[in-house]
């Protein structure tokens, strides 16, 4: 991805520096896409299909911070440094992505998430979350989270690696608060807390694929910044964070019941149909016939 003097957001609050933040365990209210990218992390994989992975992520050499610790200033490394521009600089795209295409297609001017980089644990209005969580965006403060450390783990673990696909993260979280500011979230919540397990997770796909059917909507509209290969790098993630795949994983029976964030398939389909379309409007996965 071509990002070499773009321009920065102003957007982005840099918790990194100070480490250790209190917190205790999930609660509050609900996150989204801690969630949709966030299953690349393995606790979340855990949260999500039922099962406490956090000694395998002790052994993977990603560890643990404690529930509660004393908070400490650091400075940050070169390359916490080039994440945090990198971040930074995506970010940027999105909103000017998405200040161009959200008052043409839902009729009002577009208001841009906060993003909030933390290093081991933070708290949002959401709870308090760690960096094994992965990525999510808090509907209640409208900000995302996401611990640049993550992107390495990507790499690594899940063979989800290259700048677009690690753009695509932060796509997806900004794709959250869109449907945070359209009202989607908020509705999808409300049926999903008086329906059944199996209809909650169904509401719960199809706002993680509209989410990437928004992030396909996004790519399309980086002329020039786009590298050989980018397009690939994210369908490559998307394939890795289906919930088939994870399961399989994980050691797991693949069961569809309990699917939260689509397949492997689903998520490339809806990522390429926002691709090809360039319509957030096509995203509609709720009316959709097929998911």
């Amino acid at each position: 991805m071509r990002l070499r003097n773009r321009r920065t957001s102003r957007n982005i609050i840099d918790q990194r520096r100070s480490r250790g933040i209190r917190g205790g365990g999930l609660s509050g209210g609900r996150m989204a896409g801690g969630g949709g990218l966030g299953l690349l992390a393995i606790v979340a994989v855990g949260y999500f299909l039922g099962v406490d992975l956090t000694p395998l992520l002790n052994q993977q050499g990603m560890p643990m911070q404690p529930q509660t610790q004393q908070t400490q200033t650091r400075e940050l490394t070169s390359a916490e440094e080039e994440a945090g521009l990198f971040v930074s600089q995506v970010l940027a795209t999105t909103e000017d992505v998405w200040g161009e295409i959200y008052p043409r297609a839902f009729g009002e001017s577009y208001d841009p998430p906060a993003l909030v980089l933390f290093s081991g644990s933070t708290r949002s209005n959401c709870g308090a979350a760690q960096a094994a969580t992965g990525p999510f965006y808090c509907p209640a403060d409208e900000r995302a989270y996401l611990d640049t450390a993550f992107f390495a783990y990507m790499s690594r673990e899940l063979g989800a690696g290259g700048d677009f696909a690690a753009a695509y993260v932060i796509a997806h979280e900004v794709a959250h608060h869109i449907q945070q500011e359209l009202g989607i979230l908020e509705e999808a919540n409300r049926v999903r807390a008086s329906s059944s397990q199996t209809r909650s997770n169904q509401i719960s796909v199809m706002i993680e694929l509209q989410a990437d059917c928004f992030s396909g909507v996004w790519a399309s509209q980086l002329d020039g910044l786009l590298e050989p290969g980018d397009l690939n790098e994210a369908l490559n993630a998307a394939e890795r964070i289906g919930d088939d795949y994870l399961q399989a994983r994980s050691g797991r029976a693949v069961n569809p019941h309990t699917f939260t964030h689509g397949t492997s398939e689903q998520r490339q389909r809806w990522f390429t149909v926002g691709y090809e379309t360039g319509d957030p409007n096509a995203c509609d996965t709720f009316g959709a016939s097929r998911l």
